[in-house]
C-alpha cells in the first residue's frame, strides 16, 4: 500500500453534513413519494455546480420521481467509480422531528428516523461538494435511488449503458462501520390463494371447505425461520375469512425464501409451493401460487476492486475491515446483476425499520472521512 494522508473531512464539512442529515430526515419520502427530497438533493448538487439528470423511471416504478444521477469528470487515465444511495424510506407511523442527545440523532416521536438511506444521502452531498470543483482523484457519478423498499424497483430501472463507471459502492447496511457486505442472497416472494366453499359454520360446517385452515395446514408444515446458516423462510401476512360464524372461502398468504445458495433459494421455494398444493388438496381446497425472484445471490472476492479500495480506505481510518454476508438485499444486488460490480459498505446507522432507530454523530463523521477515502483509493487499486 502506498503511504498518504487520509483524506479527512473539515470542521466545516462536519458541520454541513449534520445539518444535510436533518434536514433530509424531514423530509418525507416514504417509497413512491420521494418527490420532496429529490428536489432537495437535486438544489444542492446544483448549488455545487453539478449537473442533474432525472432518468425517466417515475412511471414505471410508481414513484413521484425518477432516480437521479449527477457526474464529476475524471481526470485523464483515471477509473469512473459509482456512488449510490437511495430515497425513499419505509412508512413513517409518525412525522419526523429529528433529536439530539449525547450525540446520537433520533426522531422524537414513535418512527423511523430515517437514517436509512440518509445518512448516506448526507455522505454523498459532502462528497459533491468537495469535489465538484475540481481535484477529484477519479471519475464519479452520484446516483440516488427511488423505491429500494420496495425490492429495489428504482434501481432495477436504471440504464446499466448509461453508466460510466468502472466498479462502485452502495452504502446501505445498518452494521457499525467496518462491515464491507460481500454477499447477499437470492430472494423469492411467494403469494398463496386458498380457495375453498363458504357454509354457515354452526349450521353446515360439513358443506364447507375452510381456506384457513388450508393454509394453516400449508404453514404448518413449512420450515419457517432459520432453515440453515445460509437460508431463512418467512411467511409474513396471513388474510382471509368475513366472519367468524363463516367456514371462510378465501385465504391468502404471502411468504418469502431467501438463501446465499442459489441452487438452495430455488430448492426451497418449490418446496414451499409443493407445500402449499398438497395441503389445499388434503383440505379438498384450491391454491393458486405466484413466485417472483426479487434479486440474485451475489459474492465479491476480496480482490474484487471495490472491496480492495474500502478495506485500504478503512485501515487508513484506524478501523479493521470485517467481510460479511448479509440475509437484506440492496441497491447492490441489481447493479451486480446488471454487471457492475458494487460493494455495499455498512454506514452506522442502527435498528433500521425500527421506531428507535438512531445514528451517532460520530458515525456520520466517520463515514464522510471514509467516502472520501474510498473515493481516493479508487484511483489506484
Amino acid at each position: 500500500m502506498i503511504a498518504r494522508a487520509p483524506a479527512r473531512a473539515s470542521a466545516g464539512e462536519r458541520d454541513r453534513l449534520a445539518r444535510d442529515f436533518v434536514r433530509l430526515c424531514e423530509i418525507e419520502s416514504p417509497s413512491l413519494r420521494e418527490g420532496a427530497a429529490a428536489q432537495d438533493v437535486t438544489a444542492e448538487l446544483r448549488a455545487a455546480g453539478l449537473d442533474v439528470e432525472e432518468d425517466g423511471s417515475a412511471a414505471a416504478v410508481g414513484s413521484d420521481s425518477g432516480n437521479l444521477l449527477a457526474r464529476i469528470p475524471a481526470p485523464a487515465g483515471a477509473p469512473t467509480v459509482l456512488l449510490c444511495a437511495h430515497l425513499d424510506t419505509v412508512p413513517l407511523a409518525a412525522p419526523v422531528q429529528v433529536d439530539y442527545e449525547a450525540g446520537v440523532f433520533s426522531n422524537r416521536n414513535e418512527a423511523i428516523l430515517g437514517a436509512d438511506n440518509k445518512a448516506a444521502v448526507a455522505v454523498l452531498l459532502g462528497v459533491a461538494r468537495r469535489l465538484a470543483g475540481g481535484g477529484a482523484p477519479v471519475g464519479l457519478e452520484l446516483l440516488f435511488t427511488t423505491a429500494e423498499e420496495l425490492a429495489l424497483r428504482g434501481v432495477k430501472e436504471v440504464d446499466r449503458a448509461g453508466l460510466r463507471s468502472d466498479f462502485g459502492f452502495v452504502f446501505d447496511h445498518a452494521s457499525p462501520i467496518g462491515e464491507l457486505i460481500v454477499a447477499a442472497p437470492t430472494y423469492y416472494r411467494l403469494e398463496a390463494r386458498f380457495r375453498g366453499a363458504a357454509a354457515h359454520a354452526g349450521i353446515r360446517p360439513e358443506a364447507g371447505r375452510s381456506a384457513i385452515a388450508a393454509a394453516a395446514r400449508a404453514l404448518g408444515a413449512m420450515a419457517l425461520g432459520r432453515v440453515d446458516s445460509d437460508t431463512t423462510a418467512n411467511a409474513g401476512v396471513i388474510e382471509g375469512g368475513c366472519a367468524a360464524n363463516v367456514v371462510p372461502e378465501h385465504c391468502r398468504v404471502e411468504l418469502e425464501a431467501r438463501s446465499l445458495d442459489d441452487e438452495r433459494a430455488d430448492a426451497l421455494i418449490v418446496d414451499m409451493v409443493d407445500t402449499c398444493s398438497a395441503a389445499a388438496s388434503d383440505g379438498e381446497c384450491d391454491v393458486e401460487t405466484v413466485v417472483e425472484q426479487l434479486f440474485r445471490a451475489y459474492r465479491l472476492p476480496r480482490t474484487a476492486a471495490p472491496v480492495r479500495a474500502a478495506a485500504e480506505a478503512l485501515e487508513e481510518v484506524g478501523i479493521e475491515p470485517s467481510y460479511v454476508a448479509t440475509g437484506g438485499g440492496s441497491d447492490a444486488a441489481a447493479l451486480i446483476s446488471a454487471g457492475l460490480p458494487v460493494l455495499n459498505v455498512a454506514n452506522g446507522t442502527e435498528r433500521n425499520h425500527q421506531p428507535d432507530e438512531s445514528v451517532a454523530l460520530e458515525a456520520l463523521e466517520t463515514m464522510l472521512d471514509l467516502t472520501l477515502g474510498i473515493v481516493d483509493r479508487s484511483a489506484t487499486v
